[in-house]
């Protein structure tokens, strides 16, 4: 008999020749076109050298905005769970990888056994026992035909199909972050503008009251003094409900209260706007946004399953083996004599499994097919979200010319409407109409430079993070 050295050596040069040599059997893959134009818009093309990304923190340029942000990457619960999922994942990738390397474990064993007279050689009765100590592997499948290969690379591009998940999350996070901040300001600036026209109205309706004591003016001027008046109050009330809803939520994405010390901006002229977003850019810059190359890994995933759904049609090769010591005395089960090997290989070769294997391949594919139909779909729907943000910047400038105009125009028809009501020579109902007209511009003009800001940050979302 050959002495175990030999054949062991034998053995293990055989599986790792059969393993070095396996292949998968998934299809070539193929990035899918992307179904959108070669760029937005018009303008110079800027599908030269990408430079790196700018970070947020050059893009948010206002620093009480920036403490939020970094607050909030910090503490958000979601942003948090969504990078232990992350963790998870790769754990799973690390289990699944495992199986590509034969298990190696140590184990003793030890088996009494009470024998009756009439099956001993000597017609006595006895008891038979024995001792084993060893180190083996059990049931290692040698991947021939690329099975674990294809089943290891569908969990690495699962794993990082869920790391851009998770910059997805963060990216997302950062720009609700600075929307609620700038919804924030916007509403402070309104409350204050609220707060201003009632009580400026306030004193126009003590004016009017006191007209109508002297007999100057009418019940119904009185009347009309005191309802518009009424109305801004209830619209100060609202603004102030808002801003407390906003800084509610503002607390719920940092994960803690506001910082008591964070500067309290209630204008928006006072933030720091986000940096604007040139025309022309090349929509190659979609490559570049988290949950498109997100889709592409789950599309990469479901190649690599149809490797494996293949591979399930050929014979599966399993290894099992042990070496060690046995004998059936204990004190002698570690002397020269009492070496021990088992080598067992076994082959399955799958003959009627009721199309189960079959019905498993079809599976893979329709999932592939998905797959891509989801790639193409997130690529379109990207596209669509910058292309919709440069439409609404492109006519943007024109509003706010218009609304500035528009602000400028009510507030010298209100103090006109004023200087002639109080000399006596017009009536009260145009100071009503100016008064209403001025109060809708403020409000229109402050909305105007919400949307401003809200759309340069809508594309900094929608490009990913930047666009250099």
């Amino acid at each position: 008999m050959d002495p175990f050295p030999r054949k062991a050596a034998g053995a293990v040069c055989l599986c790792l020749s059969l393993f070095c040599a396996a292949c998968t059997m998934a299809p070539a893959y193929e990035r899918p076109a992307m179904p959108i134009p070669d760029a937005y818009g018009t303008g110079a093309d800027m599908a030269g050298p990408a430079a790196p990304l700018p970070e947020w923190r050059i893009f948010f340029s206002d620093p009480g905005l920036q403490r939020l942000i970094e607050l909030a990457l910090q503490n958000n619960r979601s942003l948090r769970s969504t990078m232990e999922n992350v963790e998870r994942v790769r754990a799973q990738y690390q289990i699944q990888r495992a199986d590509l390397l034969p298990t190696i474990n140590a184990e003793g064993q030890s088996s009494n056994q009470g024998m009756p007279a009439d099956l001993t050689m000597t017609r006595q009765r006895g008891v038979s026992r024995q001792y084993m100590v060893g180190v083996g592997m059990t049931n290692f499948e040698v991947d021939l035909w690329g099975r674990l290969r294809s089943l290891n690379e569908a969990a690495l591009e699962t794993w990082h199909s869920a790391r851009e998940d998770a910059a997805v999350a963060h990216l997302a996070l950062t720009a609700e972050t600075a929307s609620v901040y700038l919804q924030l300001v916007a509403d402070r600036e309104l409350l204050d503008i609220a707060r201003a026209t009632y009580r400026n109205r306030l004193g126009q309706y003590k004016l009017v009251s006191t007209k109508f004591a002297s007999g100057v003016a009418s019940q119904l001027e009185v009347s009309q003094a005191e309802s518009i008046m009424r109305e801004a109050q209830s619209q100060a009330a609202r603004y102030a409900s808002a801003v407390g809803q906003d800084e509610n939520l503002l607390a719920l994405l940092i994960g803690c209260p506001v910082p008591a010390d964070l500067p309290e901006v209630r204008r928006l002229s006072k933030v720091g706007m986000p940096k604007d977003v040139p025309e022309g850019l090349p929509s190659s810059l979609l490559e570049r946004r988290p949950d498109i190359r997100s889709a592409e890994h789950r599309l990469r995933a479901a190649n690599a399953a149809i490797g494996a759904a293949r591979a399930n049609f050929f014979p599966a090769i399993r290894l099992t083996g042990t070496l060690g010591t046995i004998s059936a005395d204990y004190s002698r089960l570690f002397e020269p004599q009492t070496g021990y090997w088992a080598f067992m290989p076994s082959v399955t070769l799958p003959i009627f499994d009721t199309g189960r294997n079959i019905a498993q391949l079809e599976v893979s594919e329709a999932e592939r097919t998905m797959a891509v139909a989801d790639y193409e779909k997130t690529v379109q729907a990207a596209f669509r979200e910058v292309a919709d943000g440069l439409v609404q910047r492109r006519y943007i400038g024109e509003q706010m010319t218009a609304e500035r105009a528009l602000l400028k125009a009510t507030q010298t028809a209100y103090n006109l409407a004023s200087a002639r009501y109080e000399a006596g020579v017009d009536s009260y109902l145009n100071v009503l109409d100016a008064q209403r007209s001025l109060f809708s511009a403020q409000q229109s003009w402050t909305a105007t430079q919400l949307q401003r800001a809200v759309n340069a940050l809508t594309l900094f979302k929608a490009l990913g993070g930047g666009w250099h």
